[in-house]
């Protein structure tokens, strides 16, 4: 009996020891990284005023984002996150460069930014009201039976 006794006991320290081992994995910190940046020494090849939008996509590749208004720059973006047990991520760390583009597309400026840099902006989503209240698909389409004219499908003459 005793025997089945400390051998129960040495289980139950076991089984202690493995359930606070993961609770403590549980809460390490875990880092995710996305995107690219390029390199100081890749940038250093960009020469400013003469290299041009496909050789800078030869020298250090295609950029995260591209500008929408006329072409205007290559945006490289790098966002490092910070997972916490059951906590929200964290941004923790983000670099940006944008390479600025004259009209006949050859480089103006290569500039770096980082998260300290930046600002936060509150995005407003806005949503457009439907005009249709509590009806069922099978409601609408029988409502629409006394609007509908015939004479209105007929070709004019």
């Amino acid at each position: 009996m005793s025997r089945t006794l400390s051998r129960l006991k040495r289980m139950l320290r076991v089984a202690l020891f493995l359930g606070g081992a993961a609770g403590l994995a549980a809460c390490t910190k875990i880092y995710r990284d996305h995107g690219y940046v390029p390199t100081e020494e890749a940038l250093a090849e960009v020469t400013v005023g003469v290299d041009t939008r496909d050789s800078v996509n030869e020298t250090i590749g295609a950029p995260s984002i591209s500008g929408v208004l006329n072409d205007s720059g290559y945006y490289y973006v790098s966002t490092r996150m910070r997972h916490y047990g059951a906590t929200e991520p964290r941004v923790v760390e983000r670099q940006l460069v944008a390479i600025s583009f004259s009209q006949s597309g050859v480089v103006e400026n290569v500039e770096r930014y980082s998260l300290q840099d930046g600002r936060t902006i509150a995005l407003n989503r806005r949503v457009t009201e439907s005009s249709v209240n509590n009806k069922t698909f099978l409601r609408q389409l029988l409502g629409n039976i006394g609007n509908f004219n015939p004479g209105d499908a007929l070709p004019a003459e």
